[in-house]
C-alpha cells in the first residue's frame, strides 16, 4: 500500500532455493499483479548463514526474468553499494528500466554481511560505507542523466539517431571513484529509477534524508516508527527535499486468523515451534554479533553490562538500537527471542478487520506510506490478504481499487523525478 498513489503496496518476494524458483516466481508474481501489488520486493543475503539459511537468488537477474512475464508491477532488486562499482550500477538498474518498460527500483543497502566474499575483510565501518554509498549516488544519478533532451530522437524512418554532442561526459574524480562517462546505454524510460534506501544508523539516515525516495524501514513499535518518521524527514527538510518525502516503508509481518483466537492460536503455534537455543543466536546477531548470550536465564531481562553502545558496533546499527531499546524497555530474553524471528519488523495478529487497524493507524499517524506483506503462495494466506486485509483497507479508502494508474512504477507511486540530490559529507 502507498499512501501517495492509494495502492496496495509491495509483495516481498523471497525465493525458495530448493524448489523450481522460476515457476514459483512467476506464478507468484501473477498473482501480485492480478492482486494490483505495485511492486515486487526482492531482498537480498550475500553468504551462506551461521544458521543454515541459504541466503537468496541474485535479485537483478529475478527481477529482470520477472519483466518479461509481467506487465504493470514494479520490480525493485536489493543491490549493495559496498561490493559494486558505480558504472556497472547504472548500467544494470538502467537496462532493467529499458526491459521493464519503465518499472525498476532499486534497494539500495550499504551490506552488514558478505565482506569475506569480496576481499573486502574486515567490513568498512558505517561511516566508511555511507560514504561511498553517497559517492556511488552521485555518480549513478549524472551517468542517468549525462544523456541530455534531444541526445535520442527517430528520423522520419523511425530510426534512431544520436546526437553526439548532447550526450556528456560526467568527468567525475572523487574519493572511491574516477568516472568519465557518459553512460552508454539510451535515456531511461523513468529517467531514473524508483531509489528506495534501507539502513537506520545515523550515516544511513544522513543518506536516506539526502537521496531516498522511500526508506525501508524496522520499526516495531508505533513510537519508535513516530521517533524515526520525524527525525528523517526533519533532516530531509533541512537539505532542501520535498515535504514528505521520504516516504516510509515498513515489511508488515501479519499473522492472519479468521478469528481473533484463531490468530492467536496461529501465534502460540509459531512461539511453541521456537528452538530458544538458536534464538539466543538471533538475539546476539540482532545486538551487533559481539554479545555472549549463552549463560542468561531465558525469563529475565538482560543485564545493563551487556547491551552495546550502538556507535560500537559495525553491522545493522538500527537493529542494534531497537533491540537495545527493547531491552532496556524490560523485555525478557525470551521475549525477545519471539521478536527476533521477524528480526526486528512490527508484527501483529488478528483478523483482517483487526490487522487494517493497525495498519490505518500508522497510515492516520503519517508513519507509514508503503506496507510490504508476503504469503500470497499459500492458498489461505492469499484470501486473508487479497480478500481480507487488501478489501477492507479498500472499503475504508486508504488503498484504491487495484488499478494501475501510469506506465511507470515512478507514476504509480506518486513520485515525481528527485531534484539533484544534496551529497552526504563524508
Amino acid at each position: 500500500m502507498t499512501a501517495a498513489a492509494g495502492k496496495p503496496g509491495v509483495y516481498e518476494l523471497a525465493l525458495d532455493p530448493g524448489r523450481s524458483t522460476l515457476d514459483s516466481a512467476v506464478r507468484v508474481a501473477g498473482l501480485a499483479e492480478a492482486a494490483g501489488f505495485d511492486a515486487l520486493f526482492v531482498p537480498d543475503l550475500l553468504r551462506f548463514g551461521a544458521q543454515g539459511t541459504i541466503g537468496a537468488q541474485e535479485p537483478l537477474l529475478t527481477v529482470a526474468a520477472l519483466s518479461q512475464v509481467t506487465r504493470d508491477i514494479g520490480l525493485i532488486a536489493t543491490v549493495s553499494t559496498t561490493f559494486h562499482h558505480p558504472f556497472n550500477l547504472a548500467r544494470m538498474f538502467g537496462t532493467l528500466d529499458h526491459i521493464s518498460n519503465g518499472r525498476a527500483a532499486w534497494n539500495l543497502v550499504t551490506s552488514a554481511i558478505g565482506e569475506e566474499n569480496f576481499s573486502a575483510d574486515p567490513l568498512p565501518d558505517p561511516e566508511e560505507r555511507y560514504a561511498r554509498a553517497a559517492e556511488t549516488l552521485d555518480v549513478v544519478h549524472a551517468l542517468w542523466d549525462s544523456w541530455q533532451p534531444g541526445a535520442l530522437t527517430l528520423d522520419p524512418d523511425g530510426r534512431a539517431v544520436v546526437d553526439g554532442s548532447r550526450v556528456r561526459p560526467i568527468d567525475h574524480a572523487g574519493r572511491y571513484f574516477t568516472v568519465a562517462g557518459p553512460l552508454n546505454i539510451p535515456p531511461l524510460p523513468q529517467r531514473r529509477p524508483v531509489l528506495i534506501q534501507a539502513g537506520q544508523s545515523d550515516a544511513g539516515i544522513e543518506l536516506g534524508a539526502a537521496y531516498a525516495e522511500i526508506v525501508f524501514t524496522s520499526l516495531p513499535t508505533l513510537d519508535i516508527a513516530r521517533e524515526h518518521t520525524a527525525r528523517i524527514r526533519a533532516r530531509a527538510a533541512e537539505l532542501g527535499r520535498a515535504e514528505g518525502l521520504p516516504l516510509i516503508f515498513s515489511s508488515f509481518h501479519a499473522t492472519f486468523g479468521a478469528t481473533e483466537e484463531e490468530a492467536r492460536r496461529r501465534v502460540q503455534e509459531r512461539i511453541d515451534a521456537i528452538d530458544y537455543e538458536r534464538g539466543r543466536a538471533a538475539v546476539e546477531d540482532m545486538l551487533g554479533g559481539g554479545v555472549d548470550l549463552s549463560g542468561q536465564p531465558l525469563d529475565k531481562p538482560l543485564p545493563e553490562s551487556l547491551l552495546p553502545r550502538v556507535e560500537s558496533v559495525h553491522r545493522r546499527r538500527g537493529r542494534v538500537d531497537v533491540f537495545s531499546r527493547r531491552a532496556r524497555d524490560g523485555l525478557t530474553l525470551r521475549q525477545l527471542i519471539v521478536e527476533a524471528q521477524d528480526t526486528g519488523h512490527w508484527s501483529a495478529a488478528g483478523t483482517p478487520e483487526q490487522l487494517a487497524d493497525a495498519v490505518e493507524e500508522r497510515f492516520r499517524a503519517g508513519v507509514l506510506d508503503v506496507i510490504s506483506v508476503h504469503g500470497l503462495d499459500d492458498p489461505q494466506e492469499h484470501d486473508f490478504i487479497v480478500n481480507g486485509l487488501l478489501a477492507e483497507l479498500r472499503r475504508r479508502g486508504i488503498v484504491a481499487p487495484a488499478a494501475y494508474e501510469g506506465g511507470t512504477l515512478r507514476e504509480n507511486l506518486g513520485l515525481e523525478l528527485p531534484r539533484v540530490a544534496v551529497p552526504v559529507p563524508a
